[in-house]
C-alpha cells in the first residue's frame, strides 16, 4: 500500500513540475528576485538564481512534509 502512495505522490510532483514549466515563462518575478546573481561583462553572461532556488526549495520542503506526514 505504501508503494501506491509513493507512486501517486511522484505523479503529482511530475504534474506540478510540468505545470511550472508551462507557466514558468509567464511569471515575471520567477528567476528575477532580489538576490539573484547576474553578471554581464563583454560578451559573457553569468546568471545564478540563488533566491529563486531557495524559494523553490522551501516550497518543495513544505509540500513534501504535507504529503509524507505520518
Amino acid at each position: 500500500m505504501e508503494t501506491g502512495k509513493l507512486l501517486i505522490a511522484i505523479g503529482v510532483l511530475f504534474i506540478l513540475a510540468g505545470v511550472l514549466f508551462l507557466i514558468g515563462g509567464k511569471l515575471p518575478f520567477l528567476g528575477h528576485l532580489p538576490g539573484d546573481i547576474h553578471f554581464i561583462k563583454g560578451n559573457t553572461e553569468f546568471y545564478f538564481p540563488v533566491v529563486t532556488c531557495i524559494l523553490v526549495s522551501v516550497v518543495g520542503t513544505i509540500l513534501l512534509n504535507i504529503f509524507f506526514r505520518r
